[in-house]
């Protein structure tokens, strides 16, 4: 063990929880302790589903990896606690976990700081469904507000579906929002440390970036590089970096995006827990900026802290 990995203590990585993400969270989670362990850090699986997390003092742990995802482990619930226990934690703090969770209330930080995100409303029982068709005009994108990985979300294409695309949604919360569906290339940008990593362009079968495609498929295409120009992704990387500023995101995440036929670029929503499966973007980009995935792990952890 290397002095540096010494220094980080006894290492809970959090994985599984209680969400929809549980599955994938307990990927990410094996992948990212066998990295750790492999590179020497006294690293443990931790699932606050199956124990009480208080145990993460009484036991000693010093750090704590999170790679929950969903409900629970993104937003700031988890951290919260954490900062009593007084553990340093990996990502964002609990009002950037919190805010970037809620992609209704991450739209409304983002409009007001003068960065692109597409139109919305929110939906419930009670919605004008064709004002709402109307409004935004069809396709839509209908997904729970506080869910990740595509849990419950629908694209609506055809007149008089909006209504049972916001009752699948409602199934996951009680809050759902309804987006424009923007046209053209998807994107996702992480960053590492407050900086910038390469940018992706996704390539689904029909444009249908699902869980399926996301975890489970080999039938998506990942180009990083991803082809723009380089003075046109730095342009977008700023744009993204200062997405993620004014939420108050720190350490490590991924900001997905959309650039429509004319160029215009639009923010979806921010993802402060990333996956760090096989098929995850934040380790993919981090390769091709000459991190191999140790190596992003250990950067990850290095950047833990409390407050």
């Amino acid at each position: 063990m290397s002095v540096e990995h010494d220094s980080f203590g006894k290492v809970a990585v959090l994985m599984g929880g209680s969400s929809a993400e549980r599955e994938v969270s307990l990927m990410s989670g094996q992948a990212v302790l066998a990295a750790l362990q492999a590179a020497g850090v006294d690293a443990h699986a931790f699932d606050p589903a199956e124990r009480n997390p208080v145990l993460l003092r009484d036991e000693g742990f010093a750090r704590a990896f999170i790679v929950l995802h969903g409900r629970g482990g993104e937003d700031g619930t988890i951290q919260g606690l954490l900062e009593v226990l007084g553990i340093p934690y990996t990502g964002s703090g609990v009002m950037a976990s919190a805010l970037s969770m809620d992609k209704w209330r991450t739209k409304m930080v983002w409009a007001a700081n003068g960065l692109p995100t597409p139109r919305y409303a929110i939906l419930d029982a009670d919605s004008d469904w064709a004002a709402i068709e109307a409004e935004l005009g069809l396709p839509i994108f209908v997904k729970p507000v506080h869910e990740g990985s595509s849990m419950g979300a629908t694209k609506v294409s055809a007149p008089g579906k909006l209504r049972e695309a916001w009752a699948l949604a409602a199934r996951y919360d009680s809050l759902v929002i309804a987006e424009a569906f923007i046209s053209g290339a998807e994107l996702t940008a992480p960053f590492l440390d407050g900086q910038a990593l390469p940018l992706i362009r996704i390539e689904a079968p029909d444009g249908n970036y699902d869980y399926q495609h996301k975890y489970f498929s080999d039938d998506t295409r990942y180009l990083c590089p991803c082809g723009l120009a380089p003075e046109r992704e730095a342009e977008l990387q700023a744009m993204v970096m200062k997405s993620a500023q004014v939420l108050g995101c720190r350490g490590w995440g991924r900001a997905d995006l959309m650039i429509d036929a004319d160029g215009r670029p639009y923010l979806l929503e921010m993802n402060t827990a990333p996956g760090m499966t096989g098929h995850s973007l934040v380790p993919m980009a981090a390769r091709v900026a000459g991190l191999d995935f140790t190596q992003l792990c250990l950067a990850i952890l290095r950047g833990a802290r409390l407050g």
